[in-house]
């Protein structure tokens, strides 16, 4: 299998729900920092939807309405909770084997992330994916998903074509970031958006476990 040529040489992966079991965290932090300022409190559905965006344009979505000047507040009031807790999270099972078998063949890997760069680097320290990654974007440095800047980055930065790029991700904002740069993408269905939604943005695969996503990317990558 190793001689088989690459159909992707530069894989790259969204990060909460799709990596790191994190939807729950997020949604919760989400809710408890709308609690912490006395605005309505989103529901599980809504607050889930808006991961995978900046945080500025998730709380936007998550509690629309709220005078501008609030959303700081907002948000530093959810990187409390969630820095508190961000120890609690886990990668999916049979992460690790997956990202090392794709090295393996000499993928390029990176993530495309609505995380900030402080906790992505966190998370990064705090993980045992340190070193497995060849390249990072985070939504505080360039656009937020689904704008297709940071994913055009990354081609850029390894030199790879759109077609010869596959980016993973949990939501319709990894897909349409995938889509709007030209690149093939793959969904997972144990993240953050319901795999049904994910039709409309012609992914190549979905997959329902990291199991079946790393059987795939070892026959199809």
């Amino acid at each position: 299998m190793s001689a088989r040529p690459r159909r992707f040489d530069l894989i790259v992966f969204d990060w909460d729900g799709t990596l790191f079991d994190s939807t729950a965290l997020i949604v919760r932090c989400i809710q408890a920092a709308c609690a912490d300022i006395g605005v309505e409190v989103p529901s599980d559905e809504r607050a889930a939807y808006v991961i995978g965006l900046g945080l500025h344009d998730a709380l936007q979505h998550a509690v629309p309405g709220l005078p501008e000047a609030r959303y700081p507040e907002l948000g530093q009031r959810y990187r409390h909770h969630y820095f508190a807790r961000q120890h609690e999270l886990v990668l999916f099972p049979g992460t690790l084997e997956m990202l090392h078998a794709l090295k393996a063949r000499n993928h390029w890997l990176a993530v495309a992330t609505g995380k900030s760069r402080r906790g992505l680097d966190e998370a990064l320290q705090t993980s045992q994916l340190k070193g497995v990654f060849d390249g990072t974007r985070t939504a505080d440095e360039t656009a937020s998903k689904p704008n297709p800047l940071m994913l055009q980055q990354l081609m850029r930065e390894f030199g790879t074509d759109p077609e010869r790029t596959l980016m993973i991700g949990d939501t319709t904002h990894d897909l349409l970031l995938a889509a709007n740069a030209g690149a093939p993408r793959v969904g997972v269905s144990y993240g953050a958006h319901e795999p049904e939604a994910f039709v409309a943005h012609a992914p190549l695969f979905v997959a329902h476990s990291t199991a079946e996503l790393a059987d795939w990317l070892a026959r199809h990558a």
